[in-house]
């Protein structure tokens, strides 16, 4: 059928990468199975650890809103594109926002 099974010797440490998280397996045993072409990997034992992967993500706001906000309350445009940032993008809090303060 054409499957073998062989260790990978002194493995240190494992990383399997999510969007959301890294789970980490230190000192742990390897192994790998061939069958019929395909390789599979299984990984025993080890210490095992999580660490959660922070990713910010940049607001990318459109000139056209920015001009849009400022030209609605008379505002300059840096004002115009803070108080867009601080409401997220949203034009009708922005504007609400800079006429309010």
């Amino acid at each position: 059928m054409g499957m073998s099974m062989d260790s990978i010797p002194e493995v240190n440490q494992v990383i399997v990468k999510t969007v959301t998280k890294d789970i980490i397996i230190d000192e742990p045993e390897v192994a790998i199975l061939n069958m019929q072409g395909q390789k599979i990997y299984q990984v025993m034992g080890g210490r095992v650890s999580e660490k959660a992967i922070v990713v910010e993500k940049k607001l990318s706001i459109p000139d056209e809103d920015v001009q849009l906000v400022a030209g609605q309350t008379g505002k300059s445009v840096e004002e115009a594109r803070r108080a867009l940032e601080e409401s997220s993008g949203n034009l009708a809090k922005a504007i609400l926002l800079l006429q309010s303060g």
